[in-house]
């Protein structure tokens, strides 16, 4: 039987963010007596944990981190967590016995180090016996990091990356570009490795300007020792290899704290303003037209997949749905201007943030017909499915919103949810929540 071809990271890392919590909270409660009944000190040790597992990158292990680097990390969290442990206790409880915490430390220290070389290690087995959770790649290029890099993946399945094909500038490079990334378009391809060897700074963009546009991962094979501006050195064995630079978004952490955000804030709108406002909003729907209560789409989410999008319905049933609603525009109801002048047909998108489809912040999902007319013809633009969409986002707040009426109109909304993914700060997120409030009391021109 063929073994499932995938990438679990993106799930394996949060469970063992909330598995290493449970753990020193546990073990706080079996060694550190009355203190543990405190939730200011509960509180206090899980916050520093994240926050030094942050600054260290302690959960940023990969299956071609090295041992050494790990048990580093390890040893860097301990210590840290460590001090901070003395000085909250030495100035909560000075009576608490310095042994007590030793003790803690070290049942702490030696259960998460145990677990965590303890999946390293049985993923690399799965990749090597089972041919699990394996990347398919194509390397590009000449060079002879280019070719190690081809032999290190074949001797070493414990990788889990599986060459698919190898494109060599033999013949014109320009049309080996084009085959190489025609190839990747059309084919399940997870990683391409392009080699730097007697590649220009414009041939280099175009891989770039690919990954953005094509929501494919792109690494580089340089030469020698090269510094080259947002991207990550990353070795693979003794092979250098450099990333495109990521965002605070990509960090496990960082969506956990995020998505956390996204389920507190979700279930207070759903608790205090959805539990009153659907019955409220059903029998006007209802009293003017005919049709269901609630209109349900299906919209690109992130990495473009398909999810469908909650909306109190605004519109007479019709067959037209794939058309953005414009100025005067017929299909709309009476409670319909309405509630699209206040965004409340939105609101039931609160559902979507908590079973995980949405964010409360992010760029908003657009059309298929959209994405479609727009995903080749406007540089970055699929860029923003590398995010959840969100019911309300940076480029709503600065007025790009309602009906899309030319190019230059998109280009701005793509303009600012770029911004937003590459410096999205919970900072933002709160301000933008604030400005989206004020936007609706006070109304907007393009809300129809």
């Amino acid at each position: 039987m063929k073994t499932k071809v995938g990438r679990y990271s993106k799930f394996i890392r949060p469970i063992i963010v909330v598995f290493d919590l449970l753990l020193i909270n546990l073990f706080a409660y079996l060694f550190l007596g009355s203190i543990s009944n405190s939730n200011y000190f509960l509180f206090f040790i899980s916050l520093s944990w994240i926050i030094i597992s942050l600054n260290i990158e302690f959960y940023e292990v990969y299956r071609f981190t090295k041992e050494t680097s790990i048990l580093n990390k390890i040893l860097k969290q301990f210590l840290l967590y460590t001090i901070l442990c003395y000085s909250f206790l030495g100035f909560y409880d000075k009576n608490l016995n310095p042994k007590e915490i030793i003790i803690y430390i070290a049942y702490l220290l030696v259960t998460i180090t145990s677990v965590k070389m303890f999946i390293y290690y049985f993923l690399k087995k799965y990749r090597s016996f089972f041919g699990g959770n394996i990347r398919n790649v194509i390397i590009v290029g000449n060079g002879k990091n280019a070719n190690n890099l081809e032999s290190l993946f074949e001797k070493m399945p414990d990788y889990g990356c599986k060459v698919i094909k190898r494109f060599q500038f033999d013949g014109n490079k320009n049309d080996i570009i084009k085959e190489a990334l025609d190839f990747a378009v059309n084919n399940p391809i997870d990683v391409i490795y392009c080699s730097l060897f007697k590649l220009t700074d414009r041939e280099e963009d175009v891989f770039i300007d690919f990954a953005q546009n094509n929501l494919k991962t792109v690494k580089f094979l340089p030469e020698e020792e090269v510094f080259v501006k947002n991207q990550n050195v990353e070795y693979y064995d003794y092979i250098p290899v450099l990333s495109i630079y990521k965002t605070y978004l990509d960090d496990p952490i960082t969506r956990l704290i995020k998505r956390i955000f996204d389920i507190f804030f979700s279930v207070l709108v759903i608790l205090l303003l959805l539990s009153w406002l659907v019955p409220l909003l059903a029998i006007l729907i209802k009293i003017e037209s005919r049709g269901p209560v609630f209109f349900r789409q299906g919209r690109p989410g992130i990495d473009e997949k398909e999810f469908f999008c909650f909306k109190f319905r605004s519109m007479m049933v019709n067959h037209t749905t794939e058309k953005e609603a414009s100025k005067n525009d017929p299909r709309v109801t009476r409670i319909g201007r309405f509630i699209r002048k206040t965004s409340l047909d939105e609101m039931p998108q609160f559902l979507n943030v908590l079973i995980g489809d949405m964010s409360v912040v992010g760029p908003r999902p657009h059309l298929w017909s959209q994405n479609k007319a727009y995903g080749h013809r406007i540089k970055k633009y699929m860029m923003r499915h590398y995010v959840k969409p969100g019911i309300t986002g940076l480029a709503q707040v600065k007025g790009c919103r309602g009906e899309i009426e030319n190019d230059e109109e998109m280009k701005s909304r793509i303009k600012y949810d770029i911004f937003y993914i590459e410096n999205w700060s919970l900072i933002m997120d709160i301000k933008i929540i604030f400005q989206t409030v004020i936007n609706i009391f006070k109304g907007e021109e393009k809300a129809y």
